[in-house]
């Protein structure tokens, strides 16, 4: 194992990625992204629009077919051997932004990555494996406008370990600012906070708002129908507790606020974006109620 990191460490530094993007920063782009956002601020609209600064890494990828960036040799050799280790697992684990200055519709973007840091091997919930950071440096006209680091746990699958009882499902975390909201669920209320200054609905809760700064809000009850805006279904890596498949939809509620949880009442093979769904509180275990949302009766069959 120490001669497997020593080989790692060796690639510290070495380049990674570098290549253009596939389109100059446009108004287009800018435009679908806040409304995938629901984003409204007026600096993001009109004909001159600066871009999101969240958008940084969006100029960057390659799309469906690849071919904005071309990875190194040195790249390619480091994430060849830790799959030669048995590290064929890879999930993303965080990602780190710095912004300069903003883009603007026009902007021509170049970038280039670093492999900065590889980790000794450490043991998740995944399995063991090494945790291999790059840093990208994005630059328009050659200036740089941001950089962001992308860490990424190649990781050896490990199958969970045989139970005799079924394991319990992971806890939310509960602080000062959302308790309200988990409140709410125990006494199955669908709760979502509205600004006490400029009445903007909002969720997750939230200490203040990110519309007007105000830190004085209400919980109003929220009617708990909704509408499948996006989803994905789960196959793998398996977690504990989880069946494959199953379905994980950012439900958009008819109050507004989008929230994040699993759709049940139809085969996850059969959910469509914009099927009709209503919020039901499943106990999942002994301690632990959910909000979850069913797809309405009869509406399985027509999104097929």
């Amino acid at each position: 194992m120490s001669d497997l990191y020593e080989r790692l460490k060796a690639y510290e530094g070495a380049p990674a990625v570098s290549g253009r993007g596939r389109d100059p920063v446009n108004v287009a782009m800018i435009r679908h992204w806040c409304e995938a956002m629901g984003d409204t601020s007026p600096a993001y609209a009109g004909e001159d629009p600066v871009a999101p600064a969240t958008m940084l890494q969006a100029w960057t990828l390659g799309g469906l077919t690849g071919g904005a960036g071309d990875r190194s040799a040195a790249y390619a050799e480091l994430l060849a051997l830790l799959d030669g280790a048995g590290c064929t697992g890879v999930v993303a684990t965080d990602c780190e932004q710095e912004y300069v200055r903003p883009l603007r519709p026009g902007d021509v973007i170049t970038f280039d990555a670093v492999i900065e840091s590889v980790s000794p091997r450490k043991a998740t919930g995944l399995g063991t494996g090494h945790f291999v950071t790059t840093r990208t440096e994005i630059r328009a006209g050659g200036e740089l406008v941001g950089s962001h680091r992308f860490r990424v746990l190649k990781y050896a699958p490990e199958p969970p370990p045989a139970r005799e009882e079924r394991p319990l499902r992971p806890r939310p975390v509960v602080n000062r600012d959302n308790a309200g909201f988990w409140d709410g669920v125990a006494a199955h209320r669908l709760l979502i906070q509205r600004c006490e200054a400029c009445g903007t609905l909002r969720f997750p809760w939230l200490p203040g708002c990110g519309c007007c700064g105000c830190a004085r809000w209400t919980a109003v009850e929220a009617s708990g129908a909704g509408t499948v805006h996006s989803y994905v279904v789960m196959h793998h890596p398996p977690v504990p507790a989880f069946d494959p498949p199953y379905a994980v939809g950012l439900i958009e509620l008819a109050e507004g606020v989008r929230m994040i949880s699993n759709i049940t009442g139809a085969e996850p093979g059969r959910i469509r974006i914009g099927m009709p769904v209503s919020v039901e509180f499943v106990r999942v275990d002994e301690g632990l109620e959910l909000p979850l949302f069913r797809v309405r009766e009869g509406c399985e069959a027509a999104g097929s």
